[in-house]
């Protein structure tokens, strides 16, 4: 009999390592006193230095340091206590020296992992090493023939300060590369490292993928995708050139490793020049500064000033303040946000009751309005005070909801506008009983049916209340008080 078998088509896994480039939050760039605001018009922020005019000699910015050393520390890098800085060499229009300034061989640290904790699984991506650089400038490009194309150049970002942190090649999927993108995010925005504006090119991730068959040891060909500045950018880019890859080796062709670019429109990785070695950039010690030294002193230093990363912060809110693991990591991801929750939660004295209002109807209201947690009206304090008035049924859900609009526009308090807007609930027991004998004696009919056994009546007899209230009944209460009176069999 032949053999009707057939192969099975070969499995493939991703291979893929982050190289995240960081814009350090200092004020002035790292090697001279130009500043870093990035709001001044072309060519503004520069000078002798950044510009590499003969001459100029670079002096290394103390505060970007510090801040390199912060992350290196949070990250559980080792940091060198010497370090060396090295020339980059490659010829690109924004470059005006014609070299980067960066660390090579003789990083700032080297080890260390970003950990975190998702769906109940602690998550690890292994780094390589986190060294100092310099940016470069920015090429503009605008007209869409050869007859009309222009470029401009603007080095107000030649000199900025950065970090570049490489992971190891430890993550699996496109997802995972997003997720691991939007952690490190986190951290270092929580730390003060950076202010993360990936739009401005504060933050951006260079990605390296390859595939192999599911099993194997070796890693396959890599390619390397430049300059992603978005977590769903880089998603789609990791899952297109995986695709990409796995569907050359199945055609029987051999990947070839590139630097592609991701062209968002197309939705597919391009082809931007052949993959480098190190030997293409000639790199060499740099001559005109002299090796970073670390001491244990500054260390000690920059370790006690450590401020609580978002990790440690999400289990304090599950064990101090009751949260869900969901609430708790959303508000710990954001500093500013995670302070505002815990004032409220401390003022209403409810924990998952100020998780609900600051990430449900206040957050959505922000977005609204296009609004930062810092800009907007409405404190801590009087969000805690609408808390513990739902909470104690002096107002209803709904109309709490309507009064952190008020609040947000005027600034008024709760207990001003429920008072002007009539919006106070009835939760007199004795007045609202009598109420509900009033109205009960109103509707004999839907009584006797609910004594015959038509239980669902009772809602509504219960909306008949609230009607009666004019909506100022508390709901609860008038839900309780009509079905102790049906059950009693009290007559009216």
């Amino acid at each position: 009999m032949p053999n009707t078998l057939t192969a099975q088509p070969v499995a493939f896994e991703p291979v893929i390592g982050l190289e995240f480039h960081v814009q350090l939050a200092t004020a002035s760039k790292v090697f001279c006193g130009c500043a870093t605001d990035g709001s001044a018009g072309p060519n503004s922020r520069t000078c002798p230095v950044c510009l590499g005019l003969p001459g100029a000699l670079p002096v290394l910015n103390d505060r970007a340091v510090d801040l390199a050393v912060t992350a290196a520390l949070a990250l559980g890098s080792t940091v060198a206590r010497t370090s060396v800085f090295a020339r980059k060499h490659y010829f690109y229009p924004d470059l005006p020296k014609g070299y980067q300034i960066t660390q090579f061989d003789r990083p700032l640290s080297t080890g260390g992992a970003l950990a975190w904790t998702s769906e109940g699984q602690r998550r690890s991506v292994r780094l390589v090493r986190i060294h100092l650089e310099e940016d470069a400038g920015k090429s503009l490009h605008d007209g869409t023939g050869d007859a009309d194309r222009r470029a401009a150049l603007d080095f107000n970002r030649s000199g900025v300060p950065l970090i570049e942190i490489v992971t190891e090649p430890d993550l699996r999927s496109a997802a995972d590369g997003a997720e691991c993108f939007r952690r490190l995010r986190a951290l270092l925005v929580s730390l003060g490292v950076t202010d993360g504006d990936m739009e401005q090119g504060g933050l951006r991730c260079d990605a390296n993928v390859s595939v192999r068959a599911v099993g194997a040891d070796a890693l396959g060909a890599r390619t390397e995708i430049k300059n992603l500045n978005s977590f769903r950018f880089l998603e789609r880019a990791l899952a297109f050139e995986a695709a990409r890859q796995v569907g050359v080796l199945r055609s029987g062709g051999a990947v070839t490793s590139d630097t592609r670019l991701w062209d968002e429109a197309a939705g597919c990785t391009v082809v931007m020049r052949a993959k480098e070695s190190a030997d293409d950039y000639r790199y060499f010690p740099e001559p005109d500064l002299p090796p970073l030294v670390i001491d244990a002193a500054r260390l000690d230093r920059l370790s006690a000033l450590m401020p609580e990363a978002p990790e440690q912060r999400r289990d304090r809110f599950v064990t101090q303040y009751g949260l869900g693991p969901d609430d708790a990591g959303a508000l710990a991801s954001a500093p500013d946000m995670a302070r505002y929750f815990e004032s409220v939660a401390t003022a209403a004295g409810d924990g998952p009751a100020a998780a609900v209002w600051v990430r449900g109807e206040l957050t959505r209201r922000l977005h609204e309005r296009g609004e930062s947690i810092t800009s907007q009206r409405v404190t801590p304090e009087a969000l805690a005070r609408l808390i513990v008035l739902v909470a104690g049924g002096a107002v209803s859900s709904s109309a709490a909801k309507q009064m952190l609009g008020r609040m947000a526009e005027s600034g008024a308090s709760a207990d001003e506008i429920a008072a002007s807007d009539g919006l106070l609930q009835e939760s007199d027991e004795r007045a609202m009983a009598d109420l509900v004998a009033q109205t009960l004696a109103s509707f004999p009919e839907q009584v006797r049916q609910f004594r015959c056994g038509k239980r669902a009546v009772a809602l509504f007899l219960v909306g008949q209340v609230m009607k009666a209230s004019a909506g100022r009944a508390n709901p609860v209460m008038a839900d309780r008080l009509v079905r102790a009176h049906l059950e009693s069999g009290a007559t009216s």
